[in-house]
């Protein structure tokens, strides 16, 4: 049985991440500093459901609290450490940059220290596709060179990589950053595109469709994202006794440290998504086209071989299967959406 610090526990991933962790059988103490960027009601929704499990602890602090943070690692004794507290998203970043200073840098370096002071067993960070910025090569490797990012968002992520980076070169500290790619599912997020769309066309109000339609993202489902962070978890990135400072390679170090992809590597058209939540619903969208927002990407796909190799795993859930789930969950956690009768005119084969 392990002791694991998750931050962000009633966030999204964290949520998810905590339940699979006590179904496992290990000891988990979220951490959450429940802020109001989206509903209250769904980040308490979800810490209840944690809270009912008796391996279960949470404690309310920001990350950007230093004493409060090392008050916490000080008297706990964690065996790892699964960062995915930040603030998230994109476009929040153009309007609210110190947020995301406060939190995604100052907040991390916190946990660094945290880690450092009392000799975690591993640390696990989230990262994120949009670290690959103005990247056009795909599929997005971990070994390409990401020196271009298109928001803050992305550049604090990127910031986080090398902050890990350097704890693990000078204090040995095992370090792992996961790339997430566009995670989606029950329990999702609402700023994200899928729980817009299906909010707004249960509604009967059209939907924002950037880029004119022309995107594509490698969405990739909950249960998939989880699979791969668990399985990192148990594996401590040792330093890569191959590695040359001649050749540097960005995606391992002769530290102990490791990045990470973890995406569907099938991106899905905008378009296609759209007909798959149509045919979900039963209800055609009215689309409201518009250009590309500032600090967007027309297209993230993921390589994830070294996943692979490191542990064994691949996503792999079709976004078929993953848009049925999350329309089934929101249904039921909103039974008073409106919801049109399904025309089998819409029905995606």
């Amino acid at each position: 049985m392990l002791k694991i610090l998750v931050t962000g526990a009633a966030g999204f991933i964290g949520f998810h991440l905590s339940q699979r962790l006590l179904s496992r059988g290990d000891r988990v103490v979220g951490l959450d500093n429940l802020n109001h960027y989206y509903d209250m009601r769904l980040k308490n929704d979800r810490l209840n459901q944690l809270r009912e499990h008796p391996h279960f602890q949470f404690y309310q602090l920001d990350l950007a609290d230093r004493e409060g943070i090392a008050h916490l690692f000080s008297k706990r004794s964690f065996d790892g450490v699964v960062n995915l507290a930040a603030q998230a998203g994109v476009r929040y970043s153009l309007t609210h940059p110190h947020t995301y200073v406060d939190s995604n840098l100052v907040g991390f370096v916190n946990i660094l220290e945290g880690c450092r002071t009392t000799r975690v067993n591993h640390l696990v960070f989230a990262s994120s596709s949009s670290v690959y910025g103005a990247n056009t090569r795909l599929p997005f490797s971990v070994h390409d060179n990401v020196d271009h990012p298109l928001s803050l968002y992305a550049a604090t992520k990127k910031a986080n990589e090398l902050m890990a980076h350097t704890y693990s070169h000078l204090y040995r500290l095992p370090t792992t950053g996961l790339r997430f790619f566009t995670v989606y599912g029950p329990w999702g997020r609402p700023d994200m595109a899928l729980f817009l769309f299906t909010k707004a066309i249960l509604a009967g109000q059209p939907i924002e469709v950037f880029n004119y339609g022309k995107m594509r993202r490698d969405f990739t489902y909950i249960d998939d994202i989880v699979e791969g962070i668990v399985r990192v978890i148990d594996r401590p990135p040792t330093p890569n006794l191959e590695w040359s400072g001649d050749t540097p390679d960005p995606g391992t170090s002769s530290a102990p440290y490791k990045l990470y992809n973890i995406g569907n590597h099938q991106p899905v058209e905008l378009m296609y998504l759209i007909e798959v939540l149509e045919s979900c619903l039963g209800i055609k969208a009215q689309k409201n086209f518009q250009p590309m927002q500032l600090g967007d990407v027309p297209a993230t796909y993921a390589d994830v071989e070294d996943l692979v190799q490191a542990v064994d795993f691949k996503p792999s859930t079709p976004i078929e299967v993953g848009v049925e789930r999350f329309v089934d969950w929101y249904r039921t956690y909103y039974p008073d959406a409106v919801s049109g009768q399904l025309d089998t005119r819409l029905v995606v084969k």
